[in-house]
């Protein structure tokens, strides 16, 4: 079983064959290894007066994600306009979406809570904020390309995605061990450029700047398009880790923890080409 790019998929429990457990905080897993905890998990699925969840479809996935990406794009909005209006919000719009949001995905990931609805869509609801409070700081403060900016931006993110799911469908491009090793070395090497970065630019280093990883020059255009890459590249590990739970038959409100972690992708995806198109319309 190939790990996910994504540490929500990542942290999900794994059965003794390699599939995919039960979610959230259950008392017995599905497949093997539950079948001696659990006499009914040795059954096949059926409908909910036997107690037993029914398994995971692609429709459970679509669905599950469009409500969050629905959640997350409403709230967004919303901010967006109360920004605009007072600037005074934007601090704290971004400090309590932002950080509220990071809170809610640990918890998540760490407590084994990806099945949640609740933590799933207050996740969106907090991202929303902190999404609608950046875009209008990149696009109307940081740059001139106001809310066309924006548009380009939910475009590119979405030709991304939907790009990377063509090339997962036809296997343009395999989803193997060496790849998904690839991917995560280059996760955690962006990760810890941009903690050195910002260590270096609070004590002053390159003008208040560190590397200039985010001044808008060169390299800070190369690193953000070799951000939205390994984001592209991450979601045919997801893809494929979703793939897996389907056919390993999880449970169906397994669908939350998959919406969450293509979500957490697109976020980070769409706040890089969002700051890449700023240096091309900054003055």
């Amino acid at each position: 079983m190939r790990e996910s790019s994504n540490p929500v998929f990542r942290s999900l429990p794994k059965q003794q064959g390699g599939g995919y457990a039960q979610f959230g905080g259950g008392a017995a897993g599905y497949g093997a290894a539950a079948t001696q905890a659990d006499p009914y998990a040795a059954q096949p699925y059926t409908d909910q007066s036997s107690q037993v969840s029914r398994p995971l479809t692609i429709d459970d996935v679509v669905t599950k994600t469009g409500i969050t990406l629905a959640v997350l794009s409403a709230v967004a909005v919303v901010s967006y306009f109360l920004v605009s209006q007072n600037l005074g919000l934007m601090m704290p719009f971004t400090l309590v979406g932002g950080l509220g949001g990071f809170a809610l995905v640990m918890i998540a990931t760490f407590g084994r809570k990806q099945d949640n609805p609740a933590i799933v869509l207050s996740y969106a609801a907090l991202e929303g904020l902190f999404l609608g409070a950046a875009s209008f700081l990149f696009a109307n403060l940081v740059s001139t390309g106001g809310p066309g900016m924006i548009a380009q931006a939910i475009v590119g993110t979405l030709g991304v995605f939907f790009g990377m799911l063509v090339v997962y469908k036809t296997g343009a491009i395999r989803v193997t061990p060496k790849l998904t090793r690839m991917i995560i070395a280059g996760l955690f090497g962006v990760m810890a450029l941009m903690l050195l970065n910002i260590v270096l630019a609070l004590f002053g280093v390159g003008g208040g700047e560190g590397f200039g990883l985010r001044s808008g020059g060169p390299l800070a255009i190369g690193f953000s398009l070799l951000c939205i890459a390994l984001a592209a590249f991450s979601f045919l590990i997801d893809f494929d880790a979703a793939d897996q739970m389907v056919r390993a038959g999880v449970p169906s409100k397994a669908g939350w923890g998959i919406a969450l972690g293509l979500t957490v992708t697109l976020v980070w995806l769409y706040l890089e080409i969002l700051r890449l198109l700023s240096y091309f319309q900054n003055d």
